[in-house]
C-alpha cells in the first residue's frame, strides 16, 4: 500500500459543519473552520512567470487561493473585492508580496456602473500590463420562497455575477495581447439549479453561455477563454445568506465526496487554465464539483 496516498473523502474538513453567520460582508477570518486557500500549502512552480492578472473577488475563498496560486506561480496580482472585506484583502496583499510579486487591491462595488472599467484600467495604470483575467465575483443569497426573491435582488445579482463581467472584458479588450487568457467562475448551479437559488443559478447559466461565446469571439485574436464551475466549496459566500437558515451544517455533504471542497482545491485548475499548459483548450467548462456531474 502506498502511504503517500491519500483518500480524497477525509482530505481538509471531513465532516459537518459548525452552524453559524456572519453580517454582510462575511469575513473569512471568521469562518470556523477558516477555509484553506493554500495559504502555507499551495506550492509554485514558475507556470506564471512574467504574467500579471486582475481577479474579481480575490480577497477570500476562490478568488484568494487563485491570488496566492498565482503569485506563487510568478504572476503580479491585482485584486478586486468588496468594500467592507479590507481585512482578508490586506492578508492577500501580505502573501503576494511575500513571494517577490506586485500587488494591487481594487475595493469596488461592482453593483456600481463604471467601476468594472476602472479596475481594469487601475491594473494596467499600476501594474504595467493585463493577460490573465479572471472574472470570480458573485452574490449568492438563498431564499425560501420565490415570494421572497426581490426583484431588487435579482437586479443586484445579476448586475455583480454576468453585468460586470461584460464591462470588465469590454474595458480588457484592447489591454489583452495575443496568448492572453480569461477564465471565468460559474457554477454547478448553472445546470443543476436549486429552488432556493433561482436568481444565482440563471446567472451562472448565463456565465456559461457568455464563456462559450467569448471564447468564439477572442479565438481570432489568439486568446483563450475557459470557466471553471464549482460544486460546494467552503467559502464567505457561505455564511452571507448563501444557504437557508440551518442547512449550513450539512453543506457539502451530499457529494459524492461525502464532503464540501476547500478552495485551494480549484487553484491549480485555474493555474492550468491561464498558462500555456492549456494552450490547446478553450470555450471549456472545468468542473470541481466533488462528484456532481456540469451536463
Amino acid at each position: 500500500m502506498n502511504k503517500k496516498l491519500k483518500d480524497p473523502r477525509t482530505l481538509y474538513h471531513p465532516g459537518k459543519f459548525q452552524d453559524q453567520e456572519q453580517d454582510t460582508p462575511a469575513l473569512q477570518d471568521e469562518m470556523l473552520p477558516e477555509p484553506d486557500c493554500g495559504e502555507t500549502s499551495y506550492k509554485g512552480n514558475n507556470r506564471l512567470a512574467g504574467r500579471t492578472a486582475l481577479i474579481t473577488g480575490g480577497d477570500s475563498g476562490i478568488g484568494r487561493a487563485v491570488a496566492i496560486a498565482f503569485a506563487r506561480e510568478g504572476a503580479d496580482v491585482a485584486i478586486q473585492y468588496f468594500p467592507g472585506e479590507e481585512q482578508d484583502a490586506l492578508e492577500v496583499k501580505e502573501i503576494i508580496e511575500k513571494e517577490g510579486r506586485r500587488s494591487l487591491l481594487l475595493p469596488v462595488d461592482l453593483r456600481e456602473q463604471n467601476v468594472a472599467t476602472e479596475i481594469v484600467e487601475q491594473t494596467v495604470k499600476e501594474l504595467g500590463k493585463l493577460d490573465i483575467l479572471v472574472l470570480n465575483a458573485a452574490q449568492q443569497i438563498a431564499v425560501e420562497s420565490l415570494s421572497e426573491l426581490s426583484i431588487e435582488q435579482v437586479e443586484d445579482t445579476f448586475k455583480v455575477n454576468i453585468i460586470s463581467m461584460y464591462e470588465t472584458v469590454k474595458a480588457a479588450e484592447k489591454h489583452l495581447p495575443t496568448g492572453a487568457t480569461i477564465v471565468t467562475t460559474t457554477s454547478v448551479q448553472a445546470t443543476s439549479p436549486s429552488p432556493q437559488l433561482m436568481d444565482y443559478a440563471a446567472t451562472n447559466a448565463a456565465v456559461t453561455n457568455f464563456t462559450k461565446n467569448l471564447a468564439q469571439y477572442f479565438a481570432k485574436k489568439g486568446i483563450r477563454v475557459n470557466g471553471v464551475a464549482p460544486g460546494p466549496i467552503w467559502t464567505p459566500l457561505q455564511l452571507d445568506d448563501g444557504q437557508l437558515e440551518g442547512e449550513l451544517p450539512e453543506f457539502g455533504q451530499g457529494s459524492l465526496l461525502g464532503r464540501a471542497g476547500q478552495p485551494v482545491e480549484l487553484a491549480p485548475v485555474y493555474v492550468f487554465l491561464a498558462s500555456e499548459e492549456s494552450s490547446y483548450v478553450t470555450s471549456q467548462i472545468y468542473g470541481v464539483t466533488g462528484g456532481q456531474a456540469i451536463n
